[in-house]
């Protein structure tokens, strides 16, 4: 992976991570085009990254993060994030099999698409407007719904944005509930991402931190991406927030819906490799 393809990947990270139109599904398409897909590294990276991107979250809300006094909203977090570990802890090796699909992606993006074009229709009923609102068994049902989003292109986001309107939050609660939830399952996953989890790098079994650390390039451009992910993160979250007061989800499904249609045409073309 060279500075470049770091930086691209990067942009299309801090792009899609809040938007709900799925951010690994993304960074699949965009490493399959830049022909980095089989790159142990690249795989890494994509996961790794994210840690830039929730920093934007934590410094766009840094009032609700570091206000220590209210305890209730860091737990409400940790119930909500329950699901996605537990599950993600048991299905590990299934869920990086998933992430090898092309194919998977574009089903999911076109199907998350549809729900999105008629979300605001199936969902009326607003009745909770602020986190303090939020029951401890909402946030905990928010978390199950998230959990969706282990499937590459159904978009965490999405998931649990979805699961937040299905509980009767606000379609702005619910956007900004999801990037609260985004902090600590991201969190999660970069760390099991580059401390715990082995990477099969040459044959040999290595932590993500050691694959980082091996090169120049490599370090560099984990620096480079998660700085790049932060800063566009910053600006789409900004976009999204401001967008969905107005216009809802809309525009978000038929891009999805359009996208899934392109990539399976360009699958079934045998323009890109499914293996």
């Amino acid at each position: 992976m060279s500075i470049v393809d770091a930086i691209i990947l990067a942009i299309v990270e801090g792009l899609t991570e809040f938007l709900p139109i799925s951010s690994t599904g993304h960074m699949i398409i965009t490493s399959y085009l830049l022909g980095i897909h089989k790159d142990e590294f690249t795989k890494l990276y994509e996961v790794s990254i994210q840690f830039g991107a929730i920093l934007a979250v934590v410094v766009l809300y840094w009032k609700k993060f570091f206000e220590f006094r209210r305890w209730q909203f860091y737990a409400k977090l940790i119930v909500g994030v329950l699901p996605a570990l537990l599950l993600g802890f048991l299905f590990s090796d299934q869920i990086d099999a998933l992430l090898e699909s092309p194919a998977t992606v574009a089903i999911t993006m076109l199907a998350g698409g549809i729900i999105l074009v008629f979300i605001d229709n199936l969902f009326k009923v607003h009745t909770i407007e602020s986190d303090d609102q939020i029951t401890f068994p909402k946030a905990f049902l928010v978390g199950c719904w998230q959990v969706l989003a282990m499937v590459p292109g159904v978009s965490r986001s999405a998931a649990s944005i979805i699961g937040g309107m299905q509980q009767k939050f606000t379609r702005h609660l619910a956007a900004e509930f999801s990037f609260f939830l985004a902090v600590p399952t991201m969190l999660a996953a970069s760390c099991y991402t580059i401390f715990l989890k082995d990477w099969n790098n040459g044959f040999i079994k290595r932590k993500g931190y050691e694959i980082i650390m091996e090169s120049n390039q490599n370090f560099t451009s984990f620096i480079v991406g998660n700085i790049v992910a932060f800063i566009v993160a910053m600006l789409a979250i900004r976009f999204f927030i401001n967008y969905l007061k107005i216009y809802g989800f809309r525009a978000f499904g038929y891009y999805r819906i359009i996208a899934g249609i392109i990539l399976l045409a360009i699958i079934f073309s045998g323009m890109m490799e499914v293996d």
